[in-house]
Parts: C-alpha cells; structure tokens; sequence
C-alpha cells in the first residue's frame, strides 16, 4: 500500500460519495424512528460488506442498532485500533425525506441531515473501503455508527465508551464548521425533565381549593434561567413547556424539558444539584415535583494526546490542500464521550456544512474528497 494509492482513490470518488449520500439523506432516519435509523445502517452496511469489511450488529431495542465495521490487515493486532466515529440519526420528522429530498445546487448540497451527519457517514464508509482495498492501515480500523446521538446518545453511551477506552485515535465525522476548521473542544450537556403535579379546581368556582402546577413550573422556570452564566460558559435553557387540562381549570400538572450546558468536566455535578434543588423544592402550596435525566453528554477536552493528534492531522490536511484551526463549540457531541474515557480525540472532521438542524442545512460538496484524504492521510501516518 501506497499513500498515493489511497488518496489517488479516493480523489476519484466523489461522484460514488454522492450517490450513497443521496440514499442516506433520501432515508427518513429521526432519532425515535429506530426502522428509518437501522435502514440508514443497513445501506452502510450493503456498501462495507460488497467491499468484503465485516459488520456486526450490536442490537438495541429503544433506539437504532450501533453497526461496528472492521478493516485490518496481518501483523496489525498487536497495535491498538483507530476508530471511526459517527451517528446516523437526524433530527427530523419521518416525511421529511420526501418533502425536501436530496439535491445539489450551485455547489451545496441539501437535504435532511446532509451535513449533521450523514455527510460524515459516507466520508468513514470509503475510507474503510480504501484501507479495505489497499492493504489496510498501520492499525486495525473501527468504523462504529450509531442511533441515537441527537438525543443525547442514551444506549449507545456505553457501546461508544467500550470501543474508545481500547484505541490509540478517534475520530468523530461530525461536520466541519463552516469556516473550515474541525472541533478540538466541547461543552458538556444535561438533559432533563421536570413533572409537576398540582391539584385540579374550577377556576371560577373553587379556585381555593386547586394548586396550579402551571404556576409552579412558571417560579422554577424563572428560577432556572438565572442559573445561567455566560461567563463561565454555562447556560440552563428551558426548550419545552407542556401542561394544563383546560383554560378554566386550576392546571393539575404540567411539564418541561431543561437543557442545561458547561464547559469543565468538574462543574456538571454542581450545576446539576442546582437545577435539583429547584426542581424538587416547590413554593406553591399543594403542589410536587420531579426532575429525570433523559439524556447526558461529556465535554470534550483537549488532552496532551488530543492535541498531538491534531497537530497531525492540520498538517497532513495541509498536504490536502487545507489550512485548518480548532475551534470550540457550545454544541454537544459523541466525542465527548471518547474524550472522557482517555482516548485521543478529534471531532468535526467531516465534511463542511452549516445551518444544521434546519431546512436551509447544507453541504460543500467540493469538501468531500480533501476533508476524506485528510483522516486517511493522518491514519497512515499515525503510530499507534
């Protein structure tokens, strides 16, 4: 195996990248929509397995399958894996495939989930088919994809920390930011829950005798709020509201959904207990509350490890034809979990979109290939 075989390969790839990114993106595949997450692994799987890479399937009820692609080649198990990383759930409604389907215009391309992150997806799938083709890399190749990450990654936390806690490098494919460069840095993230029960009245007739869980939620929701700190980088968002049984009953119970952000690994538990504190603690007489985890993700720091790898990789993305930097992001991510766990870690080194999470999400095309060579290139070089 050559360095120029790979990357003389995958410069030839484009239009085959787009015809698989076309089929992932014309695939319903929101994150509750464990058919549409698992067809959307399947057609991963069909394109690995027709190159001869084995994929296994780590079945999960709740959400969509994590597949776990591998490459490797004689004389490689003694040195620890590289793994690849991305999640194959959007954000969007089933039909939203069909309202909006792929398309490419003017250079984007566009479409639901073309860059966050189904983009990503396609850019590890050809890179395992390189190394597949060529001979394999320095290290066994793992290409996981999971379900769930739009969600906080709740069953596939565990199978991400597993594989990570073996490997000498990650790299996540989330999309590249739109200035070009990749994530070195990431907020942590707490999703959460919060049920109020009240007492249910007439408000005209026995107002008196009701506890209004509207009421309550709207003292915590206030209360919540003013925990932010944008000094310290740390934000309580309050995203969802629900509640009530009609307009002329005292409301017997309402909920929300908290999102709640930092930045140091050891300022969750304390923003955590403050949230509890509010949570439980209720001012309205007659009224109860509960507060729930549903979904949690680790920031993501840079390690010594982490920023060797990146010092690699900016200069081996020169060599593509890149000049990349690392930025931070508020956003949250699956390499947070890697990061937590010790493993050298890099995110956002997928191809470059923005506006994701919305209609107007799109992808540069002309990105695909050199942002592809640039991963390959550092996995060629890398000493695991």
């Amino acid at each position: 195996m050559s360095e120029s075989q790979i990357t003389d390969w995958l410069a030839a790839q484009q239009g085959a990248m787009l015809e698989l990114l076309e089929q992932l993106v014309n695939t319903d595949s929101g994150s509750y929509d464990k058919p549409g997450v698992d067809a959307v692994g399947d057609l991963i799987r069909e394109f690995l397995e027709a190159r001869g890479i084995p994929v296994e399937t780590i079945g999960i009820d709740t959400h969509g399958d994590a597949y776990r692609a591998t490459v490797a080649a004689p004389g490689q198990s003694a040195n620890r894996p590289i793994l690849l990383m991305g999640h194959r759930d959007t954000v969007f409604s089933k039909g939203e495939a069909s309202r909006r389907p792929f398309r490419i215009e003017n250079g984007r391309a566009y479409g639901p989930g073309v860059s966050d992150m189904k983009a990503g997806l396609v850019m590890n799938a050809f890179i395992l088919a390189a190394f597949a083709k060529f001979g394999g890399a320095p290290a066994p190749l793992v290409g996981l994809f999971t379900g769930d990450e739009e969600i906080g990654s709740p069953t596939s936390r565990p199978v991400i920390e597993a594989e990570a806690k073996n490997v000498s490098a990650v790299f996540n494919s989330e999309p590249g930011r739109p200035s070009g460069n990749i994530v070195t840095g990431r907020k942590g993230g707490i999703f959460m829950r919060c049920e109020v029960a009240g007492k249910a009245a007439h408000s005209g007739a026995n107002f008196q005798d009701g506890a209004s869980a509207i009421e309550e939620l709207a003292r915590k929701i206030q209360a919540w709020h003013a925990l932010t700190d944008l000094d310290r980088g740390q934000t309580v968002n309050v995203g969802l509201i629900g509640g009530g049984q009609s307009v002329n009953t005292v409301a017997p119970l309402a909920t929300c959904e908290i999102d709640v952000r930092y930045v140091e690994p050891d300022e969750r538990d304390a923003i955590f207990e403050a949230v509890q504190h509010i949570a439980v603690n209720c001012t309205v007489p007659g009224t109860s509350a509960s507060l729930s985890i549903v979904g949690e993700f680790r920031p993501m720091k840079q390690s010594a490890d982490s920023r060797s790898l990146f010092e690699h990789y900016v200069s081996n993305a020169r060599e593509a034809g890149l000049e990349i930097e690392g930025e931070f992001s508020g956003g949250c991510a699956d390499s947070g979990f890697a990061a937590a766990v010790g493993a050298p870690t890099l995110c956002g080194v997928g191809p470059v979109g923005g506006k994701n999470h919305s209609p107007d999400e799109y992808l540069e095309v002309a990105t695909i290939v050199p942002r592809t060579q640039s991963v390959a290139l550092t996995i060629m070089r890398h000493r695991p």
